[in-house]
């Protein structure tokens, strides 16, 4: 079964190398994805003014406020901080 699944996708990969413009397209728009995906950090990152505006939980370190596997979006924008902020 997997076998086939490869075979089936060896074809397809050397039909997508023989049509030059067809590999092309696919190519262009794996790398708009991937830019887009840059473009979106660098965007939250420019408003956020922090390196990592998104983040995950990924020890018990910051329980019970926060539990494992939480994505965190950090925000560094307002310098006023208070006592029950966080």
């Amino acid at each position: 079964m997997l076998k086939d699944i490869m075979e089936k996708q060896w074809i397809e990969l050397k039909k997508l190398w023989l049509n030059k413009r067809q590999l092309l397209f696919q190519l262009l728009n794996l790398a708009m994805i991937v830019f887009s995906a840059l473009m979106i950090w660098k965007g939250l990152m420019f408003l956020t003014k922090s390196e990592s505006p998104v983040v995950v939980v990924l020890s018990g370190s910051m329980e019970p406020a926060f539990q494992r596997g939480d994505i965190l979006f950090l925000d560094n924008s307002r310098n006023d901080m208070g006592v029950g902020d966080v």
